[in-house]
């Protein structure tokens, strides 16, 4: 009951979150539509942005120095920016009447080829820069969120509506960005070398790139639980689905 309540909780704060970003950004997708851009038009260039995002991570990894930010940040930068054309699609579907089952489905496709492009970006960068670790825990964040989408996606196909969760998509995207960008910018305050180190412990404990690395840990925590949560209450509507269905029967039997 109290998970059920905080789930509701959350789903509502984020409604409302997204009808006051709606407000914001309406003026803006009215140009759009005025100009003549179609929502999958909008959802391809969200697209081609992200591979900009996996382009700068990819030019960072191989001109870049370890430490030098500059590149993160300015990726994280284009995630935020390549995100809002994530919300800005529905929106010029819905204000310009130009809703289609195609279109649901060619966003829902780019969307997961964006996230995945935006990863390897982020995979190659840390690897190139021996941040082994902390590339196994981005890859694991990418299943994560795979999953996350998978699950509703089968769930939804099954007949079940599966939208729970911490980490959909619109999180996932601020927490990568903003953290990026964050990186970037202290980076120039702090240093790029700087490190913390706890008396007793041989190894420092924090780092500049840990701005970085440190919530793409918990995303791979989070993704993983929220893909697993949307599982089981996935296979509790199917139950009670299958239930419900053979109480049906059995009455009409009767």
């Amino acid at each position: 009951m109290a998970q059920q309540t905080t789930t509701t909780t959350t789903t509502t704060l984020r409604t409302s979150l997204q009808l006051g970003i709606y407000k914001v950004i309406d003026p803006f997708v009215k140009v759009l539509i005025k100009i003549g851009l179609t929502p999958n038009a909008v959802t391809s260039i969200g697209f081609i942005l992200n591979i900009g995002v996996a382009v700068i991570f990819i030019a960072g990894a191989e001109t870049g120095a370890r430490i030098d930010f500059t590149y993160v940040g300015w990726a994280g930068g284009l995630i935020l920016f390549a995100g809002l054309f994530d919300m800005l699609d529905g929106q010029v579907a819905r204000l310009g009447n130009m809703k289609s089952t195609f279109g649901a489905l060619y966003d829902s496709v780019l969307d997961r080829y964006s996230e995945l492009i935006m990863f390897l970006g982020i995979c190659y960068y840390l690897v190139a820069h021996h941040y082994f670790l902390s590339s196994l825990f981005a890859f694991v964040a990418m299943i994560g969120s795979m999953m996350v989408s998978y699950v509703r996606a089968r769930a939804e196909g099954l007949g079940v509506e599966c939208k729970g969760g911490l980490m959909q998509r619109p999180e996932r995207v601020v927490t990568i960005g903003l953290c990026a960008l964050l990186c970037g910018i202290l980076s120039n305050y702090i240093g790029g070398d700087y490190k913390l180190y706890v008396p007793g412990i041989k190894y420092h404990v924090f780092e500049t790139m840990s701005i970085f690395t440190l919530p793409i840990t918990l995303l791979a925590i989070l993704t993983n639980i929220t893909a697993f949560n949307r599982l089981r209450e996935a296979k509790k509507a199917l139950m009670e689905k299958e239930f419900g269905q053979r109480s049906f029967e059995q009455k009409d039997q009767e």
